[in-house]
């Protein structure tokens, strides 16, 4: 029997989406005319043709199962407004389509609330915590209200809410144990949408660990207890079949056609630069920014070195070339990003003390793939922000870590609402989420009324308030805006990258260390 405390993320599910119908006149980004013309692709023309079509620049390039959501959502929309579905009809944005994508949107948002719904089920079976409610409401307004969430799905427009929700369920059937459940969902979501292959690492190493090599307990003759290593065949012949029949449903067809190189060449352009459009706050916008500064002083030394075509901020903010550090190639950023995730992997094989090891491990994942992958949207922030939040409203170190994360990575998304009638709503909100954010940390965790962020750490946020400032009306004021048009791009992008790179190294250390599973730093239960 469903009880009303179990019904909490539906209300929140309800009232957002009534907020959320207000921002159907807000800014748009192209991507919103990329699922129209998906919608016109999967309806109007054979499964044969999806994957090669290109009569708009923005072809497939979404798994089949995307696809196929496109195609179920063109049924709807076909009966809406035929002229939704028209190939040739390139950035149609009539009123009907409009509210029929952003409603879209909306709807399958309930995929996550649901997701949000089954955890906290899950947390009210495994835990007796005093505060054990009040945790459960900071943690759906964190995750349902979650910032990048807000704006890129229902201002910029995107789908992440309901793919999140696909992942998030299969968080929680990996919490229940449910292992089988889990690689089910995520192996679908991998054919959703393929940047989840960032934190497949994690579910590979957690599942063969955890499920193929079950550890069994028996005493000694010495009364001790020993643990035994045991390879299930079995296990592994049930987690294999799952996996390749899901893959197998998504790209039969497409085998069968014998267009899987062409499928899989609309998946993995890496013909696209290092760095996305604007630069997403990782390493690599330190890199570029490392050997502008190189350019600098060797001109300043005397040195004959002549600039690239497209300038750090000139406004052309293609594929960078770099002058005096070496270019980085695709495989560099792979073997950056499988190296700085290996430390964590090995740690959940040696110690797989319980779910929450392979949630560390999936944050990690997720974060290391932000910091050292190749041409990362800065979007993908939400990878880490979401998944973070399920451990931050439990531990004292990870809420310190998710509070200067969650500021930082979500101002960094600003830059994607550009016009001046958005920037009250962006502001806004992330000075809700922020505050929202400190009292979870207040309340839930600590309980001593302080963020426990030192005065470094403040200081660094208190500085986005000057960085805003300046990108937003001192740029334009000073008339630099026609003459280093990227500079205010490149002020966030690099500001932010130190943040992330910090949290990213303070959650490193706080999960190698090992001294989250310690009974002493855990949240006492009563």
């Amino acid at each position: 029997m469903v009880s009303s405390k179990d019904l909490l993320p539906f209300g929140w599910g309800i009232i957002l989406s009534v907020a959320k119908v207000l921002l159907f006149r807000t800014y748009r980004s192209t991507d919103f005319e990329v699922h129209r013309n998906w919608l016109a692709i999967t309806n109007s023309l054979p499964v044969s043709k999806w994957y090669f079509e290109n009569t708009s620049e923005w072809t497939l390039d979404y798994p089949p199962f995307f696809a196929w959501f496109e195609w179920l959502l063109s049924q709807v929309a076909v009966l809406i407004d035929p002229q939704i579905v028209s190939v040739t009809n390139l950035n149609y944005a009539a009123p009907l389509c409009v509210a029929f994508q952003r409603g879209s949107v909306i709807l399958t948002d309930f995929v996550l609330v649901y997701a949000v719904q089954q955890y906290c089920q899950w947390l009210r079976k495994k835990s007796k915590h005093v505060l054990l409610e009040e945790r459960i409401l900071f943690l759906c307004v964190l995750i349902l209200c979650n910032f990048g969430l807000l704006i890129v799905d229902h201002i910029h427009f995107q789908y992440n809410g309901f793919l999140m929700g696909i992942w998030l369920l299969s968080i929680t059937r990996m919490m229940e144990g449910r292992v089988i459940a889990a690689a089910f969902l995520f192996a679908a979501l991998l054919n959703f949408k393929h940047i989840f292959l960032y934190v497949s690492p994690a579910y590979f190493i957690y599942l063969f660990r955890v499920y193929c090599f079950p550890s069994r307990r028996k005493d000694s003759l010495t009364a001790a207890t020993v643990s035994i290593w045991t390879f299930s065949f079995s296990n592994l012949v049930k987690l294999g079949v799952v996996v390749v029949a899901v893959f197998a449903v998504s790209f039969g067809p497409f085998i069968y056609m014998q267009q899987l190189p062409q499928v899989l060449s609309r998946l993995f352009p890496f013909k696209r630069g290092l760095c996305h459009a604007y630069w997403a706050p990782n390493i690599w916008a330190l890199y570029n920014v490392a050997d502008k500064a190189a350019v600098v002083l060797a001109r300043r030394l005397g040195m004959a070195v002549s600039l690239p075509t497209a300038s750090l901020t000139s406004g052309l903010v293609g594929d960078v070339e770099h002058v005096i550090l070496p270019a980085v190639p695709p495989i560099a950023t792979a073997i950056c990003t499988l190296l700085t995730i290996l430390p964590s992997m090995l740690h959940v094989w040696r110690r797989p003390v319980g779910p929450e090891s392979f949630l560390r491990c999936l944050v990690l994942c997720a974060f290391s793939s932000f910091l050292f992958g190749w041409h990362v949207h800065e979007k993908a922030i939400i990878l880490i922000t979401i998944p973070m939040s399920l451990l931050a409203i439990e531990q004292a170190a990870v809420a310190r870590i998710y509070l200067l994360l969650s500021i930082t990575g979500h101002y960094s998304l600003f830059p994607l609402l550009f016009q001046p009638a958005e920037t009250p709503i962006k502001v806004l909100l992330l000075l809700l989420v922020s505050i929202w954010s400190i009292r979870c940390v207040k309340v839930c965790v600590n309980g001593q009324g302080t963020t426990q962020l030192n005065a470094l750490e403040k200081l660094y946020l208190l500085g986005l308030v000057p960085l805003f400032v300046y990108c937003d009306i001192v740029h334009a004021m000073l008339g630099l805006h026609v003459t280093l048009p990227f500079l205010p791009l490149l002020l966030t992008s690099v500001y932010c990258a130190i943040g992330v790179v910090y949290a990213w190294l303070l959650f490193y250390a706080d999960t190698l260390s090992g001294r989250w599973f310690r009974s002493e730093d855990k949240v006492k239960e009563t």
